[in-house]
């Protein structure tokens, strides 16, 4: 193989066709080799193919015709005790929302309806091999509004409880942001230098702060009035 022809292997799209129909694998075949970023490593129609000869082929996109579950990488993976890294696109769908939404939740990437042409299909493996994700505008909609209600059906998380902080503490607190020394505190409230670290000491817990000033930025965060 000439130099040239082993670069453009290399740097090729790897895609295993598993498709059930044979005329639409067949000319899926023929339409990818007609491109020369994309490369047919494998084929077969469902019956004939395992995970280990989809994982041999180390393609980077496994292009199937139905959303059997054993075929999405995770269950792969699961199968054969081997990590598996391609992405899938799954082809002549129906525009069936829980079909969809089934597909995404099972890591599926590209999905595409029976009227997709052939352009579609080169664009989708284009795509998903970038990274990217491709669907039906209509099925788009159905994602955000699916993500939209699994956000408002998920509980809601207390925000951290408003510090309840003593008038002393308050007052020791404005002069921390004050840049005053525990000394120099101590001496202002008539305290002693001991009495100010135990208080700094458990101010500092009860806003779960590491440092002076991360405390007195948690407190101002929580409404409390304290002066630079």
């Amino acid at each position: 193989m000439a130099p040239s022809n082993i670069t453009a292997v290399a740097s090729s799209i790897r895609v295993f066709l598993l498709i059930e129909n044979r005329l639409l694998r067949e000319s899926l075949v023929r339409l990818f080799r007609n491109r020369p970023d994309l490369l047919v490593v494998g084929q077969s129609g469902h019956p004939g193919a395992t995970a280990r000869r989809v994982l041999d082929s180390q393609c980077d996109v496994l292009v199937i015709d139905s959303l059997e579950t054993r075929w999405f990488p995770a269950n792969i993976a699961h199968e054969s005790g081997d990590r598996a890294s391609f992405r899938v696109v799954v082809l002549a769908m129906d525009s069936n929302e829980e079909q969809f939404l089934a597909a995404v939740r099972s890591a599926v990437t590209g999905y595409l309806l029976q009227d997709a042409s052939a352009s579609d299909v080169v664009a989708a493996v284009r795509a998903v091999f970038r990274g990217e994700a491709v669907c039906p505008p209509q099925l788009c909609s159905t994602l955000f509004r699916s993500f939209a209600q699994a956000a408002r059906e998920m509980p809601v998380q207390s925000a951290t409880p408003k510090p309840n902080l003593t008038l002393r503490q308050q007052q020791l607190v404005a002069l921390v942001a004050k840049g005053l020394t525990n000394k120099e505190i101590a001496s202002h409230l008539n305290l002693s230098e001991f009495t100010v670290r135990n208080h700094i000491h458990r101010i500092l817990k009860q806003v779960d702060a590491i440092n002076r000033n991360e405390a007195v930025e948690a407190i101002r965060a929580h409404g409390y009035l304290i002066s630079p």
